[in-house]
């Protein structure tokens, strides 16, 4: 969607189902979105959804990526979507109406992302730990779960209603006053990662689980690209002292 403010994009992790692929896309070009990753689909049904009829210039245009990081790297912001039911979360879901009522505060050069899981099992952990936001579609206890085409159209419709969530596809340039984007971050995990594990912090057992919560961690300090500058060079100054001692 390009109006003035923030340029969100749809991720598909993993999908399974080409109709719900090209579903997708076409409901993100009924209410003017444009920017598609899919992360790690079958290649077989990726070669399906390309040629599916509807689905246009989206499409064609889509990013495949390997890893999610790799789609939400140069994101500031990134929402996942899920119902709640089938994961022990560490934080309540807002529903979208809630959202989008109240849309966060971002500056207007920003990216973000939502993310939409597989249809066999939703965003997984790993997945969830990327997102400073869970978000919810309000739907009927007997039948949470929804379909990946008719939840991008839901989600789309409703962010495009809002208003409140323009974007615009910005310059390129890192402004320090930014927040830090998924990639900064993610440099940021890894040096703390390596500091901490010279230091014999992690226990053999549980070292993904609290890379985990640090990632958390980092993404509820909200930091700025200038926080991560900073604290970069102070993890950077760490390693190579405790390397040298």
């Amino acid at each position: 969607m390009k109006t003035t403010g923030v340029k969100w994009r749809v991720v598909l992790v993993r999908p399974r189902n080409p109709l719900n692929i090209g579903a997708a896309a076409r409901a993100m070009a009924n209410f003017g979105f444009d920017d598609l990753v899919v992360v790690a689909p079958f290649d077989p049904v990726w070669r399906e959804a390309r040629s599916a009829v509807g689905a246009g210039h989206i499409l064609k245009s889509a990013r495949v990526t390997d890893h999610l990081s790799e789609a939400v790297g140069d994101c500031s912001f990134v929402v996942g979507t899920t119902t709640g039911s089938r994961r022990n979360l560490d934080r309540d879901p807002v529903p979208l109406t809630e959202l989008t009522a109240a849309p966060p505060k971002l500056p207007s050069r920003a990216r973000a992302a939502v993310l939409f899981g597989s249809e066999k099992t939703g965003l997984l952990n790993d997945h969830l730990s990327y997102c400073h936001l869970l978000v919810r579609i309000p739907t009927t206890a007997g039948c949470p779960s929804m379909n990946l085409g008719q939840s991008v159209a839901v989600w789309c419709y409703e962010v495009a209603r809002a208003a409140g969530f323009s974007h615009a596809s910005g310059s390129g340039r890192v402004h320090s006053s930014l927040p830090a984007n998924i990639q900064s971050l993610d440099h940021i995990l890894d040096r703390a990662a390596r500091v901490l594990d010279h230091s014999g912090y992690f226990k053999p057992k549980g070292k993904q689980a609290q890379i985990l919560k640090l990632r958390r961690l980092l993404l509820d300090l909200g930091l700025s690209n200038h926080d991560v500058r900073v604290l970069g060079g102070v993890l950077a100054q760490l390693e190579w002292k405790i390397k040298a001692g």
